[in-house]
C-alpha cells in the first residue's frame, strides 16, 4: 500500500511555526493579499511584520538556494538591457549579473525552480547559461521600479518615441573638427536643434520639477560607458531615477548648458552656471556644474532656495537646553560665533536662520558666501568671485568698511581671513563663520592649526555648534523595534539598560521610496565659551581637559544627542553610525537609559 503524501506546508503556517509572526498578523495579511493579488509574502514586508531580509533569508534557507534581498538588487544600470521590459514585469525576473569568463548570466526571480522560465531567459538572451537566485517579489518589484520604468517613462514625458529611436543609432566619430562645430565635433547647429526639440525640453523641465516634487537637494547626469543614468539626492542619498538610452546624454546636456548659461561649444572644461524656472507661481532657482569625464560632460544640478523666509530657528531640531543659550549668544553685541561640521551637515541653514532670528530695522547684516545659496530678506548677500578679485579676505576687509553690525563669513580657509575675523569680532561685530572639523571641541585645534594666536582664539570665541543632519524614520511605514545587541555594539555601546525609550524603525514604502526613511533632522552639540573654558584655552589645555571641564558644565556630544533622538523613535543606530563620527573626545560617559 502506497504511503500517502504528506501535504506541503504553506508559507503562512512555516513562518508562525518558526516564531517570525503571530496568527492575527497571518490573517491581516491574507486580507491584504486578497485586495492586492501580490505574494503573502510581499504583504508581510508591506506591513512590516517581517523585513525583506528576513523573509528572503528564511526562504532561501527553506529552498535551498542563493538568496538576494531588495538592497542586493540595486543594480548596475547596464543590466536593465538583457531582458525585455515587458517580459520582466510580466514574469517577475531580473538580470543580475554576467560572468564575461562562462557566459553564464544570473537571475532573481521569485521562482528559482521555474525550469520553463530559465529556459525562456536562455533563449531570449543567447546566453551559455543562467543561475537563478531567489528574491522576494517585494525586491523584485523595488527593482522593477528603480530600473525598468525608465522607457514608459520617458515616453509619458516627451509624448515622441522617435527622437528616443533615433538617440540609439550609432553614428561614426567625426576625426577633425570643422569650423560651426564643438570640441567634440559635432555641428553646434544639430546640437542646438536636439537640445530644442520638444521631448528634451520636456523631459529636461520634468528633471528640475520632479526634484522639487521629491524634496531632492540635487540633480546628477552621469554619462558611462554603454549606459547613462539620472540620479536625485534625496535627504542625503543618492537614487537612480531614469536610464535613458544614453545616445540622448549629449541633447540633455547641451539644453540644461543653453538655460543656465554656458557655453554649448566647451564641453572639455568645468563651466557653472545657473537655472531660474517658475512653477506654480514660484520662482525656482538651481545652480550648476558641469565636470568632463572620459565618457562625456557629467552635470550636477543643485536647488536652491532664493527665499530663506521660511526658515525658523525654533523648528531645526535644535535641543531645548541649548536653544535658549544659543539665542542668547546670537543676541551678543560682539564676538566670534563658529558652526562645524562636513559639507551638506546643514551649516549655513542655521546660520541663515539664526540671522533672521537677529535681523531687525536697526541692525546690518552682511553676508560673504561662496556659494550664495539662499537669500534672507532683509541681509546684503555678497558672493566671492576671486576672477574679479573678490576674496573671503578682500570681501571682509570691504565689508568691515560698510558698518556692518552682523557678519556671516562663509569659511575660515586660512590664518589670514582667521585673524581678520577674529578682529572684527572683537572690535563691535558679531561674526559668524564655519569650520570643517569633527567635533566643536576639536574646533578649538583647528584655529591653532591654521595660525591663530591662543589668546585671540580665547578673547573672541563666544560658541562652537558641531552639526549633522540624520534621516528620520518614515512616519507611513515605521514599527517600534528595540536595535539588535550587534548595532550596539558596533558604536560601542553598552546594552544594559538602553533599551527604555520608543526605538523605531521603517519597513520602507511608496511613502519613503522603499528607504524606511522621509525627511532629515539636525544633531547638534554646543561648546560654550565660559569663563573656566577661556582660562582652559588661554593656559593652551589638552582638548580632552577642556571637553571634560565643558562636560561638567553640562555638555552633551553629537553623538550621545544622536543616540537620544533614536530612543525617541525619530532615526535610526545604523543611520548615526553612517552619519556621525564618533569623536573620542568628550565622549567618556554613559548614555542615560
Amino acid at each position: 500500500m502506497a504511503t500517502p503524501q504528506r501535504k506541503p506546508q504553506r508559507l503562512g503556517d512555516l513562518l508562525i511555526l518558526a516564531g517570525k509572526i503571530e496568527r492575527d498578523q497571518l490573517e491581516k495579511a491574507l486580507e491584504l493579499q486578497k485586495e492586492s493579488g501580490e505574494r503573502l509574502g510581499s504583504c508581510l514586508v508591506r506591513l512590516g511584520y517581517l523585513t525583506d531580509k528576513e523573509l528572503t533569508r528564511f526562504l532561501s534557507t527553506q529552498r535551498g538556494v542563493v538568496g538576494a534581498t531588495a538592497e542586493d538588487l540595486r543594480l548596475d544600470p547596464k543590466m536593465a538591457t538583457y531582458l525585455p521590459e515587458d517580459f520582466v514585469k510580466r514574469f517577475e525576473v531580473i538580470a543580475t549579473g554576467y560572468d564575461d569568463s562562462t557566459g553564464e548570466l544570473t537571475v532573481a526571480t521569485t521562482s528559482p525552480d521555474d525550469y520553463s522560465l530559465v529556459d525562456s531567459v536562455r533563449f531570449m538572451t543567447g546566453v551559455r547559461s543562467v543561475r537563478p537566485i531567489l528574491a522576494s517579489q517585494y525586491a523584485i518589484r523595488r527593482a522593477i521600479s528603480e530600473h525598468y520604468s525608465t522607457h514608459s517613462l520617458l515616453e509619458e514625458v516627451v509624448h515622441d518615441g522617435r527622437l528616443f529611436e533615433k538617440a540609439l543609432i550609432s553614428q561614426s566619430n567625426r576625426l577633425q573638427k570643422t569650423e560651426g562645430e564643438d570640441d567634440r565635433g559635432q555641428s553646434l547647429d544639430e546640437a542646438l536643434k536636439d537640445a530644442e526639440r520638444q521631448p528634451i525640453v520636456a523631459l529636461v523641465n520634468y528633471l528640475l520639477i520632479e526634484a522639487v516634487k521629491r524634496k531632492a537637494s540635487d540633480i546628477h547626469v552621469e554619462p558611462y560607458d554603454g549606459f547613462l543614468r539620472i540620479r536625485m539626492r534625496v535627504d542625503g542619498i543618492l537614487h537612480s531615477v531614469l536610464t535613458p538610452p544614453p545616445g540622448l546624454h549629449r541633447a540633455i546636456a547641451s539644453r540644461i548648458k543653453i538655460m543656465s548659461g554656458m557655453d554649448i561649444a566647451n564641453s572639455r572644461s568645468p563651466q557653472d552656471g545657473q537655472i531660474s524656472i517658475e512653477y506654480l507661481g514660484e520662482q525656482l532657482f538651481y545652480r550648476v556644474s558641469s565636470l568632463p569625464t572620459v565618457h562625456g560632460e557629467k552635470l550636477v544640478i543643485r536647488l536652491l532656495k532664493k527665499e530663506a523666509s521660511l526658515l525658523d530657528l525654533d523648528h531645526l531640531g535644535i535641543p531645548e537646553h541649548l536653544l535658549s543659550k544659543w539665542k542668547s549668544i546670537i543676541s551678543e553685541p560682539q564676538g566670534l560665533v563658529l558652526l562645524t561640521g562636513p559639507t551638506g551637515s546643514g551649516k549655513t541653514t542655521t546660520v541663515h536662520a539664526s540671522l533672521e532670528h537677529v535681523n531687525s530695522v536697526d541692525t546690518n547684516i552682511v553676508t560673504l558666501e561662496d556659494p550664495f545659496e539662499a537669500a534672507v530678506p532683509g541681509v546684503n548677500h555678497v558672493q566671492v568671485n576671486p576672477a574679479a578679485g573678490l576674496t573671503f579676505l578682500t570681501g571682509l576687509r570691504s565689508i568691515l568698511r560698510q558698518d556692518p553690525d552682523i557678519v556671516f563669513l562663509g569659511e575660515i580657509r586660512d590664518r589670514e581671513v582667521a585673524k581678520t575675523a577674529i578682529e572684527a569680532s572683537m572690535t563691535g561685530h558679531l561674526v559668524f563663520s564655519t569650520l570643517h572639523t569633527n567635533s566643536a571641541v576639536e574646533s578649538l585645534a583647528r584655529l591653532e592649526d591654521i595660525g591663530v594666536e591662543t589668546f585671540l582664539i580665547a578673547g573672541s570665541l563666544r560658541c562652537v555648534v558641531g552639526q549633522r543632519l540624520v534621516r528620520t524614520n518614515c512616519p507611513q511605514c515605521s514599527m517600534e523595534e528595540a536595535p539588535p545587541a550587534a548595532e550596539l555594539r558596533a558604536l560601542g555601546l553598552d546594552d544594559e539598560g538602553i533599551y527604555s525609550g520608543t526605538w523605531m524603525r521603517g519597513r520602507g514604502c511608496n511613502h519613503c521610496m522603499g528607504s524606511g526613511f522621509k525627511g532629515r533632522h539636525g544633531v547638534y552639540e554646543a561648546l560654550f565659551i565660559t569663563p573656566a573654558i577661556r582660562t582652559l584655552i588661554r593656559k593652551k589645555a589638552d582638548l580632552e581637559d577642556i571637553a571634560a571641564h565643558a562636560r561638567q558644565e553640562g555638555f552633551t556630544s553629537m553623538f550621545e544627542n544622536a543616540i537620544t533622538l533614536a530612543q525617541q523613535g525619530k532615526t535610526t543606530l545604523p543611520e548615526i553610525r553612517r552619519t556621525i563620527s564618533v569623536s573620542k573626545i568628550g565622549l567618556q560617559s554613559t548614555i542615560a537609559a
